[in-house]
């Protein structure tokens, strides 16, 4: 009886989100991006907003944009389960429960940084969950294709979601030496400046990739002069990563980095998300170039908590 109840109810809860027109997929994406925009506004609103100054006022909103994407990239785990199963490396056993185990740390940690109640740990471990993703999936897709650049592409893009998160992580510690930086805050700079130049790079090579980070999704045609703004990124991006790799206004570098990514999710992926509302793919190209916006964002605060603790 319990399993049969559970079937039917499965099956009128299919209905009722069919009712929408809306795959799963795409709605329980959309309402876990709802639940953790409302959790963080009313935390950044309520303590942070006040007490922030300038483009300070940026930074927790950097922090929302990076983990709204994670809890809904969470909820895909659990919507299409099989086909990302697939993508778990075929010696490692169990691979549904795998799966189902990062669906849920996805969702932990965006909860935990959003209202920032055990976040250090919650991002320490989204970091390294990252790292790990690289390593067994990127790392092989690259040695395997050296020659694509989308592999690169997506190893660095994991890379700087890593980074925001060990960034994040890194600025609530303290450093190993006087006037130091933890190496945590280090790596993450170094990374997200190297994907900065690749991805700047690109975009003078491809520039009618949609822009940020540079996959296969075309620019749209309706966005007027559009090879200019995909040159105007590109510098952008070469300049603030040279910046960070160099170890040169690093904060500033980051900043305005972070708001040229969030502008470009604002006046380029929100309008194609909108007239494709449903469509997978566009979804996730709206949340993964939030996710590297807000990535950046929560360097450019780490570097700034470290510079005031060395001042």
């Amino acid at each position: 009886m319990p399993s049969a109840y559970m079937e039917i109810a499965h099956v009128d809860f299919a209905a009722a989100i069919a009712v929408f027109g809306t795959p799963a997929i795409v709605f329980w994406g959309y309402v876990a991006a709802a639940v953790v925009l409302v959790l963080g506004l009313v935390k950044i609103i309520k303590d942070e907003l006040p007490q922030a100054h300038g483009f300070d006022k940026v930074m927790p909103i950097g922090r929302l944009c990076f983990a709204i994407p994670m809890a809904v990239f969470g909820t895909e785990h659990f919507t299409i389960t099989a086909d990302i199963a697939t993508m778990v490396p075929s010696w490692i056993p169990a691979h549904t429960f795998w799966v189902y185990l990062v669906g849920v740390g996805l969702i932990a940690a965006a909860l935990s940084i959003t209202v920032k109640v055990q976040s250090r740990l919650s991002a320490t471990l989204l970091g390294v969950m990252f790292c790990l993703f690289v390593v067994l999936m990127d790392i092989p897709g690259v040695v395997a294709q050296p020659s694509d650049r989308f592999t690169w592409t997506l190893a660095l893009r994991e890379l700087a979601f890593a980074s925001g998160a060990l960034a994040f992580a890194g600025a609530q510690m303290s450093p190993k030496r006087a006037g130091g930086v933890p190496v945590l805050v280090t790596f993450a700079r170094l990374v997200i400046g190297i994907a900065a130049v690749f991805y700047g790079v690109e975009h003078f090579l491809h520039p009618t990739l949609a822009t940020g980070v540079p996959l296969e999704k075309i620019m749209p045609e309706w966005i007027p002069g559009r090879l200019f703004w995909a040159y105007a990124a590109g510098a952008v991006l070469i300049a603030s990563g040279a910046c960070l790799v160099a170890n040169k206004k690093t904060r500033q570098a980051a900043t305005y980095l972070g708001v040229m990514i969030l502008l470009l999710v604002l006046f380029e992926y929100l309008p194609m998300l909108i007239a494709s509302p449903k469509d997978i793919v566009s979804v996730n190209y709206f949340f993964d170039t939030l996710a590297f916006g807000g990535a950046v964002l929560l360097l450019a605060d780490a570097c700034g908590v470290q510079s005031t603790a060395r001042s």
